[in-house]
């Protein structure tokens, strides 16, 4: 083998490796003050992180508790909160809300309750929209968490969990006052929105005439026939009420009726009432 050959062969070799390791997926650990890691994660315990930097082997320990979220390079993310212990008091005798309360409150940390989705002609609600809509409003502020103002996101499975041990869900959240709920999720902010809707129909007709013409005994014939299309549309009429709180505080509280009346026009004007609320920065 000539020496051109093997650099040749050596620098192809060297190309395929670096392409290799360009296309290979990194773990992102985001920092609560929103610095981005792209990284290898090998370890992760209860206080400690440890990763490598993309063609290094040495290892990096990063404390769990400057971390806000980590994005896997499998599409799964996971979010962090620095959890800080309550003084402990006497057992309240109230009821079993109070005595379940959180016993772990994280500051800078806020929740997004569950929608209420309600249709205002028969006042009935619907549980799937509730949870499509907290979902929601919950990946939005994950998809902006560079946007965000020093808060970490409550993890949902989290929230509906301490609600549900509560009794708490989408029929009688907007019953149970924010002082309450903030202990029971153990967060110092809390998004409250609600989306009220009717919907009507829009019939259009639109009418075609057709004309057929036979000869007969040398007579023409003219035969006509009228073909009529009626479309029908769903429009939806959408109020949107949105409400932020912090320390049991209301700090932004706006609704908002969607430009448009089609089916996912309540989505938009959840994000443009998201992205003027408080917590938001460019």
């Amino acid at each position: 083998m000539t020496l051109k050959k093997a650099i040749t062969i050596l620098i192809l070799v060297l190309i395929s490796t670096n392409v290799f390791s360009q296309a290979k997926k990194l773990d992102k650990i985001i920092t609560k003050d929103y610095q981005v890691i792209e990284c290898t994660i090998s370890k992760i315990s209860d206080k400690t992180v440890d990763y490598s930097m993309p063609n290094e082997t040495m290892i990096i320990e990063i404390a769990v508790s400057k971390i806000a979220r980590i994005d896997y390079a499998s599409g799964r993310s996971q979010t962090f909160a620095q959890a800080e212990s309550v003084p402990e008091s006497a057992p309240s005798q109230a009821n079993n809300t109070s005595v379940n309360q959180s016993a772990t409150f994280k500051q800078n940390t806020i929740a997004v309750l569950p929608v209420p989705f309600v249709n205002s002609e028969n006042m009935t609600d619907s549980e799937e929209m509730s949870k499509f809509a907290q979902n929601d409003i919950y990946n939005k502020l994950l998809d902006k968490s560079s946007h965000i103002v020093s808060l970490t996101v409550q993890d949902l499975r989290t929230t509906n969990s301490l609600l549900r041990k509560a009794g708490i869900d989408y029929k009688n959240i907007d019953e149970t006052p924010i002082d309450e709920l903030q202990k029971i999720l153990g967060v110092d902010n809390i998004i409250a929105a609600k989306v009220s809707y009717t919907v009507t129909q829009n019939q259009t007709t639109a009418a075609y005439t057709s004309q057929n013409a036979k000869v007969h005994d040398n007579k023409v014939k003219a035969n006509e026939s009228t073909v009529a299309n009626t479309n029908t549309q769903l429009l939806f009429d959408y109020h949107v009420y949105f409400d932020m709180y912090k320390n049991n505080t209301k700090i932004y509280t706006q609704n908002r009726k969607p430009l448009l009346n089609l089916k996912d026009s309540w989505m938009d004007t959840v994000s443009y009432l998201l992205k003027r609320s408080p917590i938001y920065v460019k």
